[in-house]
C-alpha cells in the first residue's frame, strides 16, 4: 500500500529515542521548583513581555532554551514514532492509524474543554502546554495498544 505522508519505517526508533528521554526531562521540568540544567543563549524573539517591564519584540534577548529543546524534541520525536510507516503497512494498519489518530483528537479536545471550565491561572498555562503533546501521546499509546492487541490475536 502507498502511503505518501508517513515517514519511513526506519525514524519510528530514532522517534522513540527522541520521545522518551525527553518525556522525562519534562516531567523533570515541570515537578522540580528550580531549573534542571541551565542552557542560557542569546535567541532572537518574535516577542517576549514580561510582568513588569515594557513588551520587546523582534529583538535578541538572553533565555534559558533547555525547556524549548526538550519541547522541540519531544515533538519531533512523538511525530516520527506516531507517522513512520510500520514494517508491514496494510489497509488493516492504516485504518487503525485513523481510527487511533480520529480518537485522540476527541479525548484530546476533552481535556482541553475539561479544562477550560475547570482549570484557572497560571495552572491552565501549564494545561496548555501539556496539550501539545497530548495528542500525539494519546495516539501513540492507542495506536500501538491496538497493534499489540491484533498481533496476539494472530498467534492465538
Amino acid at each position: 500500500m502507498k502511503t505518501r505522508y508517513l515517514f519511513p519505517h526506519k525514524y519510528k526508533i530514532l522517534g522513540w529515542i527522541l520521545l522518551v528521554p525527553s518525556l522525562v526531562l519534562g516531567v523533570l521540568f515541570i515537578l522540580a521548583d528550580t531549573e534542571v540544567f541551565v542552557l542560557d543563549a542569546t535567541v532572537f524573539a518574535l516577542y517576549d513581555d514580561g510582568i513588569f517591564e515594557a513588551a520587546k519584540a523582534f529583538k535578541l534577548i538572553e533565555n534559558n532554551i533547555s525547556d524549548e529543546l526538550v519541547a522541540i524534541t519531544a515533538i519531533v520525536g512523538g511525530l516520527l514514532a506516531a507517522f513512520s510507516r510500520e514494517k508491514d503497512e496494510d489497509e488493516y494498519i492504516s485504518q487503525i492509524r485513523l481510527e487511533s489518530l480520529l480518537w485522540a483528537t476527541y479525548i484530546n479536545y476533552g481535556f482541553l474543554l475539561f479544562s477550560v471550565v475547570f482549570i484557572y491561572g497560571l495552572a491552565f498555562y501549564q494545561v496548555l502546554l501539556l496539550n501539545m503533546l497530548t495528542l500525539l501521546l494519546i495516539f501513540l499509546i492507542r495506536f500501538n495498544f491496538i497493534l499489540y492487541r491484533s498481533s496476539k490475536a494472530a498467534f492465538a
